[in-house]
């Protein structure tokens, strides 16, 4: 009789978050498909879990997939998972999926953390309707021809980047899309997780020096029906203030800001605040 594969999601950072069903269907499945063994084994000491492992990644999907797909078919239960996060979400797991498909495998989800929900969730942007982007290619005219075809895309927009392409891909987004809001979300359920709600001016302008380290998610602004008319009024201006001010800044400090990012005058936004 054919066994399951399991897409496992694990722990974006804190180890706290695996869940119950999570940790339980790691110790009784036969064999587990990881994207790196070595991370994997790191969570499973942290569980007291000794279980075979299987590397599946990008460069070995296929010959691994089928593989895999060989042991299931013998009776064999599989939990998939990736470094961090829900697998097979822009992730090679895509296409073990696919594979159990063609085969008739049946695959179980069992639910976890999500870099993309968890970021737009604390973004301070819509939440309605979204577009996951993945991440930009490093090939300048492929990241151009994404970019351009997203310039209408009027839901907010969510993307991965790594803390070295930051730099570039903030100015690439002021360039693509003008000035609109941005979140910037780094580290999240870790130590130094942070949310810099900002705009892509101010970000292209401050933020694009290599400062801003770690595993990071950008949760952007869809276009509106007049562009940047929100960006552009002392009501979001203040809005933006109170927001810093939240987050710790003075009153003056989170006016001068806001200021910077919106081009109203400090003394406006102060006045306001007060």
């Amino acid at each position: 009789m054919s066994g399951i594969l399991y897409v496992t999601g694990t722990p974006i950072g804190n180890l706290s978050d695996l869940s119950p069903r999570a940790a339980q269907t790691l110790e009784e499945v036969d064999f587990i498909a990881a994207e790196d063994t070595r991370v994997t084994l790191k969570l499973l000491n942290h569980l007291g879990i000794k279980k075979p492992m299987v590397s599946y990644f990008e460069h070995n999907k296929r010959e691994r997939g089928e593989l895999i797909c060989d042991r299931i078919e013998a009776g064999e239960n599989c939990a998939i998972v990736t470094d961090a996060g829900m697998p097979c979400i822009s992730d090679p797991g895509e296409d073990l999926i696919k594979l159990c498909e063609e085969r008739k495998i049946k695959t179980v989800v069992i639910p976890g953390p999500s870099a993309v929900i968890s970021a737009l969730a604390v973004s301070g942007l819509e939440t309605g309707r979204f577009s996951f982007e993945g991440f930009l290619s490093v090939n300048k005219k492929s990241r151009n021809e994404h970019l351009q075809s997203l310039k209408n895309e009027s839901r907010t927009m969510i993307f991965y980047e790594a803390p070295h392409k930051l730099p570039s891909t903030l100015r690439d987004l002021y360039d693509a899309f003008g000035n609109r809001r941005l979140s910037i979300v780094r580290e999240l359920t870790k130590i130094h997780e942070e949310v810099i709600r900002t705009t892509t001016e101010y970000a292209a302008e401050n933020y694009a020096d290599g400062s801003v380290k770690g595993e990071i998610v950008l949760v952007l602004e869809g276009k509106k029906g007049s562009e940047n008319a929100e960006s552009c009024t002392l009501e979001y201006a203040v809005e933006l203030a109170k927001r810093l001010i939240e987050k710790g800044e003075k009153a003056t400090a989170a006016a001068k800001q806001a200021a910077e990012m919106t081009g109203f005058k400090k003394n406006e936004i102060y006045r306001e605040l007060l």
